[in-house]
């Protein structure tokens, strides 16, 4: 290592000293200021520490984020330049306890509008030259972000292809997607960071961990407008056909706030999810606590995976299993109570453990577990648990576990249709009856 280097805070655009300085220096030390820059690119052997009372800050200039070739919701296709893109590289270090801001508010303004107007074609030139770029995007499946009118907004740390990574300490806030979203990498830990968007921020993620192994999210804090940690392992026929699974990941001592799922599995399930332990987390406020989430045509192995000591308070329900998951398509045929046929798009769910977790205060329903008639959740075991629902809950329960084609259960209670499932001592506390039983249930 050459030694650090510290970079002026002066109003100025700082992204080619940056860059110039961690490929020579390999150290920069941002001290207390507003450093203004573009998409950054962090090399290989490279440390970028922002002390207390730095912040990072990324213009949200549009047309300064070029195409590059990545997955966005799961596809492989050409999306805009990730804020910090760490790619292909080894022994990489974000540290520090200042701020990483990515001016998310103009990226989510754009999604806003096309949604309220109901747009579904690209409207601008940079959409329109993304359309050319991706030219099957009609085809290719989404997850809401607007793939459809091809406004591919940049995540704002993206680990693609690289190995030996550490983000720790920072605060990192106002993504303008996806926030950090470790990609084809191995051994990377993401310590005591706190990530921050507002809850009506749309996709804009905490963590994705997608077709990646080896990572560790620990003592973190996060509070976004959509998923807070979630585990993805690429969409559609493109992920079924690159068939890179995301295994061994550890999530232990984290708080989620606000988000729409606490620890998240899915939707993009193409590949292999395995091997998964989040322990000792608190999910406060979220939409769900424990979700994981799928249908037809996602694809996947979701396998041995351990859920412990999770407290969940003021939730709409604290644990889904969802094979019905309606975002991002409109073909209702996917949501079809008979069996259909098992393909490479049929996603199967088995060795699911639940132990020692705890829920109150639930809005919606006590928890759902729905697998599919051709693809039963298998081996599903709940053991010294407590799902309580609220004796105010008036939230609409399709709503909170966001299925199609099921119909509405008859109380707020815990909902099983169409999978094995052991429970030893769980106390479900919502209103009659508390444990709702349906097609295909095999309890143990």
């Amino acid at each position: 290592m050459a030694g650090n280097y510290e970079i002026a805070a002066d109003g100025t655009d700082v992204r080619e000293e940056l860059m110039r300085a961690l490929a020579e220096k390999h150290e920069v030390v941002l001290k207390e200021g507003v450093y203004l820059t573009g998409p950054v690119v962090i090399p290989s052997d490279a440390r970028l520490v922002l002390e207390k009372g730095a912040v990072l800050r990324f213009i949200p200039d549009f047309t300064a984020y070029p195409p590059v070739f990545t997955r966005w919701e799961g596809v492989k296709c050409w999306a805009m330049h990730p804020c910090i893109y760490i790619n292909e590289a080894v022994n990489v270090t974000i540290t520090g306890e200042g701020t990483i801001d990515g001016s998310g508010k103009p990226w989510w303004d754009i999604v806003s509008d096309r949604r309220q107007r109901g747009i579904r074609e690209p409207q601008s030139e940079l959409e329109k030259k993304f359309a050319q770029l991706n030219p099957d995007y009609r085809s290719q499946p989404g997850g809401g972000g607007g793939r459809d009118y091809q406004f591919m907004r940049p995540p704002l740390i993206q680990i693609k292809n690289s190995r030996n990574v550490v983000i720790e300490g920072v605060n990192i806030i106002n993504s303008p997607f996806w926030t950090i979203h470790p990609l084809f990498s191995d051994n990377v830990v993401i310590r005591n960071v706190n990530i921050k968007n507002p809850y009506e921020a749309p996709n804009t993620d905490g963590i994705d961990i997608e077709s990646s192994s080896a990572v560790k999210v620990l003592d973190s804090v996060v509070d976004v407008g959509d998923d807070g940690i979630a585990l993805k392992s690429g969409s559609g026929e493109d992920g079924i056909k690159d068939n890179i699974p995301t295994r061994d990941v550890v999530i232990r001592g984290c708080t989620v706030r606000s988000a729409h799922g606490g620890a998240v599995i899915g939707s993009e399930t193409a590949a292999e999810i395995s091997d998964l332990v989040v322990e000792d987390c608190f999910f406060d406020g979220t939409d769900r606590g424990i979700r994981i989430k799928s249908r037809r045509t996602r694809g996947g192995l979701i396998h041995d995976i351990v859920f412990r000591r999770i407290r969940m308070k003021d939730n709409l329900c604290p644990f889904v299993i969802n094979m019905y998951y309606r975002c991002g398509t409109d073909d209702m045929s996917l949501f079809s109570l008979d069996p259909l046929p098992v393909n490479s798009g049929t996603p199967r769910i088995y060795n699911v453990t639940i132990e020692d977790c705890h829920a109150e205060g639930s809005g919606a329903s006590a928890g759902m577990v729905v697998g599919l008639p051709e693809s039963p959740v298998g081996n599903l075991v709940i053991r010294n648990s407590y799902f309580g629902v609220s004796p105010d809950a008036d939230r609409p329960v399709s709503e909170s576990d966001m299925y199609n084609g099921l119909p509405d259960p008859p109380s707020r209670g815990f909902r099983i249709r169409n999978a094995e499932i052991r429970i030893d001592n769980l106390t479900v506390d919502s209103d009659e009856p508390k444990i709702i039983a349906e097609n295909g249930v095999t309890l143990k």
